[in-house]
């Protein structure tokens, strides 16, 4: 892995970053919260997919903490998070204002989510749209149910997780789901490695399989009751979003909301195109005046 990262300078300076970490109790549940950037700049929050975790965002966050203070946390049934005794889109809406309650954000913060993180903005922004400066859906299936609970043979994985004899086999058998190229096996390997924990017998993911149990609801009619404004960003070649998705979420956003395609991405785009995602996102918050003078 060393070899690997070291052809990816910006991202080792980037896990090297100083960040803040921590948990806090919101909407009935213990969350687990990374934090960078300084308190009194405009306000991130970042949401993670189904089945991911905070550390998708922990080598793109410092590229933006100059300008933005910038808060990714594991959803419930994720990562280091508490779990519950079921899972809505509702209840995580409620974990994303619990987390902006928590980090005294100057006004109103912008929300990003990827994949189902998207439906989670989505939801948040018909929720609470009036705590929101803004909401940023990057490749949300906002027509079909989210990548992470699609039936099928991958679904039955998630629902089912084994349980790998040691810590190295475990991250061996970690996949994206979907899977696609591109990502650089840094990255992938990162990712792999805040995924998994240790249980009895083993280690196994970090994500509760129940997770994905819960009923799988047509969020894209949300878009139009959203209280704040809205944006798309999503990957040339996902098999998520295609271009009829982009287009269904285009008008159901409605008139002048931004949708950015991203030459050469795949749904995953946060790992294959990260310095392309991250120039895109924040010259959106800058046409949104959501920012701050770079330091």
């Amino acid at each position: 892995m060393a070899s690997a990262s070291s052809a990816l300078p910006w991202f080792e300076a980037a896990l090297a970053a100083r960040r803040r970490e921590g948990t806090l109790e919101g909407a009935g549940c213990r969350l687990h919260y990374l934090d960078w950037g300084e308190s009194g700049l405009p306000g991130l929050v970042l949401v993670h997919g189904g089945a991911a975790h905070a550390h998708w965002w922990s080598f793109l966050a410092p590229l933006l903490a100059d300008r933005w203070h910038l808060v990714a946390f594991d959803l419930s049934g994720h990562g280091d998070s508490a779990r519950r005794p079921a899972y809505s889109l509702e209840a995580w809406a409620e974990e994303v204002i619990a987390v902006i309650d928590r980090c005294g954000f100057p006004g109103p913060p912008v929300v990003v989510g990827h994949s189902m993180g998207g439906l989670i903005a989505t939801q948040a922004a018909r929720d609470h749209g009036e705590r929101l400066a803004g909401a940023v859906l990057v490749d949300a299936p906002l027509r079909r149910p989210d990548p992470e609970s699609q039936e099928g043979s991958r679904t039955r994985a998630l629902r089912a997780p084994g349980v790998y004899r040691s810590r190295a086999e475990a991250e061996g058998r970690f996949r994206l789901i979907p899977e696609q190229p591109g990502v650089h096996p840094a990255i992938f390997a990162h990712i792999a490695s805040y995924s998994v924990r240790a249980v009895d017998g083993g280690w196994t993911w970090k994500f509760d399989p129940f997770v994905f149990a819960r009923p799988r609801l047509p969020v894209g009619e949300l878009l139009p009751e959203a209280q704040c404004r809205l944006a798309l960003i999503y990957g040339e070649h996902s098999e998520v979003v295609t271009p009829e998705v982009a287009a269904y979420t285009a008008e159901m956003m409605g008139p002048g909301a931004p949708v950015l395609r991203l030459p050469g991405a795949y749904h995953h785009l946060l790992l294959d195109h990260p310095l392309e995602f991250v120039a895109a996102l924040g010259d959106l918050l800058t046409t949104w005046g959501h920012d701050s003078p770079p330091a």
